[in-house]
This record gives C-alpha cells, structure tokens and sequence, in this order.
C-alpha cells in the first residue's frame, strides 16, 4: 500500500500576493482509484477545474483499470480487445524502461499471479500450489507483450495490470493539466502519491509532506516531514497490505516476479523522489522488492533517484535509511 499524509497548511480559501498578481488557493478533493485525490493550487482568478479534472480521471481509469470490466486493459486481458489509447502508450513505455532497468523486478505481466495470491482484483485460486504457480508465471515476462501502432500482442494468457504504476501516472496528467492552465503553484496527491510545482505561496516555502510511520496498527503517525518543490514523491509499504498463513507468516503484496511468490523483506516502506510521479511510483514498487543492498548499488548509476527506506533490523526495531541525499 502506497501512503503519504499531506499536511495541510490551511484551512480555509485565502489570498496573497506574488508577482503582483493575486493568487488565491484552491483545494478540491474526492474519491478515485479506489482511494482519494486532494488537489491544492494557487490561482490568479480562483478557476475551479474539477469538471476537466474528473474527466481526465474517467479517461485514464477508462484505460487502464482492472477494476473496470469494460476498460481498455480489462478487455484486452480477456483478449477481447487489442487497441489502445495513447495514456496506456505512454505508462507501457515507462513500464519497459523501468523493467529493464531492474532486470524486470517491475513486470506488470505479474497480474495473473498478484491475483493468484488474492492481491489483485480477480478472484483467489483454491488450494495455490507451486505447479499453479509455474503453470502462471509461464505467461510473465513483458518482452511478451509487443505493440504494433496502436495494437497490443500478447500471449493469450498475459494478464497486464498497471497499478503499481497508473497511480502516479494518473498524477502527472492532472499536474500537466494544471500547467497547461497557467498554473505553476500545486499539489496533486492521489493516495499518498504526489506531484508539487513551485511553492506553497502562503507559507513562502516548499510543499510540505509526511511520510507515515508503518504502524501495523492503524494508528497514523509520521515518520518524516520533508519539503518538496517541483518534484514527485511516491511509497510502497508493505505494513498494510499483507497476508498472513496459517503458521503466522506474513506475507508482502510485492509478488517476486522471478519466482511468482510474495516477497519476504525487512523493508516496511520505501519513499521515492522523482521528476515526475510515474517514475516514482514505479521504482517504489521496485525497490520494495529489490531490498536495501540491491538499491544501494542500483542507485550508484541512478543519481536521479532521491530513497527513503524504513526497515526492521535484525532485532526487529524500526530504523530508516536516506539514500542519494534523500531530503532531511
């Protein structure tokens, strides 16, 4: 599960001044992708654009849900449908980079086997053993899927799910939506995932975000606050999303897509800082199932690429780890 709490600066609509221009503050809120999106903006003319923004939400989801039998990604996992638009373009690109990158620690060809495992939104198959899980991870692998113009190839089995990427990609539309109005003044969180550009002009500073402590609780605690400006930020934990056997193991919803099994990590949470939220989705998801020691190396070539990890040592007493100068 994926959560950053935004701490919010205000509590009602003001104005200020910048430029010599006033700008007032906008906040919009509601429910998407079986979560929430909260949006804040600096606007000269107080311009609410929740129609165009629901309406980007409808497109994208419309694209790429698996929770939407007629979506584009639904049909075509149903092989009923090969044809897709240039969102679902554009977050496969990003998918083959990031999987080749991590020597396919991200495949979002995993889906049949996440679902398998109950994680995902098709049913749990009965009585999972390892010949069903050989028999599924004979269709992973995403140098399987070919696009050709705007068709998908794909095995008839391959089932492609983008959540541990749409989520982030979703933020970066509206955020270039926002931009494209003129707006250079927000932050766009869908769930915890979030994309800022320019300032919080009432407080004169940089967006300000926590990270959640990973209470397996439910308890809401942060763990760090950190400033964010014209960056994107986006966590994988584990801590609330798990399952757990009948001998009380428990058991991460990172699937490891070598082996078709949950991951079995230390790592409770993982923060990525980004240029955009795609990105950070991606790698977070990634990361939470590379490990530490792997990210440290991988990182080496990835300056980019700004970590935050929190851990269990081998006391199991939480610790937490700031790689490439992750902000303090």
């Amino acid at each position: 599960m994926k959560r950053v709490i935004i701490i919010l600066v205000t509590l009602a609509f003001v104005s200020c001044k910048q430029d010599a221009n006033e700008q007032e503050l906008v906040k919009l809120s509601g429910p998407i992708f079986g979560t929430g999106f909260n949006i804040q903006y600096f606007s000269e003319t107080n311009t609410n654009f929740i129609k165009q923004i629901d309406s980007l939400f409808a497109v994208v989801n419309q694209s790429m849900s698996t929770y939407i039998p007629d979506s584009d990604i639904s049909k075509l996992n149903r092989n009923e449908n090969n044809e897709v638009d240039h969102h679902f373009r554009n977050v496969l690109l990003a998918s083959r980079k990031i999987h080749k990158e991590t020597k396919g620690v991200f495949d979002p060809t995993i889906g049949a086997v996440v679902n398998a495992w109950s994680f995902g939104p098709e049913g749990r198959i009965i009585n999972l053993d390892s010949i069903k899980i050989d028999s599924l991870m004979k269709s992973v692998g995403l140098d399987k899927v070919k696009r050709v113009h705007n068709n998908i190839l794909k095995p008839k089995n391959t089932f492609l799910d983008f959540n541990a990427i749409a989520k982030g990609y979703g933020i970066d539309v509206i955020s270039e939506f926002l931009e494209s109005k003129g707006v250079n003044n927000y932050l766009v969180d869908i769930g915890g995932d979030l994309r800022t550009s320019g300032t919080n002009i009432e407080k004169k500073k940089a967006w300000t975000v926590g990270i959640d402590d990973p209470n397996f609780n439910g308890e809401q605690s942060y763990s760090k606050v950190v400033e964010l400006k014209d960056k994107a930020m986006a966590t994988s934990g584990t801590y609330r999303k798990f399952k757990v056997d009948e001998n009380g193991n428990r058991y991460a919803h990172i699937i490891n897509t070598k082996i078709g099994y949950p991951s079995k990590t230390n790592v409770l949470s993982v923060s990525v800082i980004a240029s955009d939220c795609m990105t950070a989705d991606g790698y977070a998801t990634a990361f939470q199932a590379m490990g530490i020691e792997k990210v440290k190396d991988f990182l080496q070539t990835h300056p980019e690429l700004k970590v935050y990890f929190i851990f269990e040592d081998e006391n199991n007493e939480l610790k937490t780890l700031s790689l490439n100068n992750f902000p303090d």
